[in-house]
């Protein structure tokens, strides 16, 4: 049985993720391939109670505190959801991951980066994706995005100069592993970004 593949989609909020999300999924299935499809926080049932959590805006909490509950979930998600299926052969693709706590615990909250690297190899051990890709927006068309979609929950309110903290934190895991992290430019039009996407996931494939 060849194992299979793990990719994770990242970017700040509005930056299209869940619109090239259904793209990867046709682009596997057009493949042979029947992907998990999964989410952080959440995935499984104590996940998403969590995620319930960690998003209401009646909630706050401390940074390190939403960073255990994160982590919390993240530890159910793999062993209910990603590593039995990447054991059975099938590619998962998760709407965020770790990748997600260094931008938003690290970058957006000014947590401490050993704190969450002694968090990330506790949960997961030496278990990276395949590929990650990160979606990149100007600050400034997510916010308007959203604004547009829905009712903005505990995240989505906070301060451009938070969405630019944790922007720029993205930035700075792609740099730091650009073999696993592709940077994706979806500020330009839908079927450019859609192109894009599909070349790096022929590759993989």
């Amino acid at each position: 049985m060849k194992p299979g593949k793990f990719i994770t989609l990242e970017g700040i909020d509005g930056a299209g993720k869940s619109t090239q999300l259904a793209w990867i999924v046709e682009l596997l299935r057009r493949a042979g391939l029947q992907p998990v499809v999964t989410r952080e926080p959440g995935g499984t049932a104590l996940g998403e109670h969590l995620r319930a959590l960690l998003l209401d805006k009646s909630m706050a909490m401390h940074a390190e505190t939403e960073a255990l509950l994160m982590f919390a979930a993240r530890r159910e998600h793999l062993d209910k959801v990603v590593l039995p299926a990447l054991h059975q052969g099938q590619w998962v693709i998760s709407d965020r991951f770790t990748d997600a706590s260094f931008a938003y615990q690290g970058g957006g909250r000014g947590l401490d980066t050993d704190k969450l690297e002694i968090l990330e190899h506790w949960v997961q051990g030496a278990l990276q994706p395949d590929l990650t890709l990160y979606f990149d927006v100007p600050v400034e068309v997510g916010q308007q995005r959203i604004s547009q979609i829905k009712e903005a929950d505990r995240f989505e309110l906070e301060q451009a100069s938070f969405f630019q903290r944790v922007r720029n934190a993205y930035l700075d895991r792609a740099r730091q592993f650009p073999g696993r992290i592709q940077i994706i430019d979806s500020s330009r039009p839908l079927a450019e970004v859609k192109t894009a996407v599909e070349q790096t996931i022929q590759q993989l494939l």
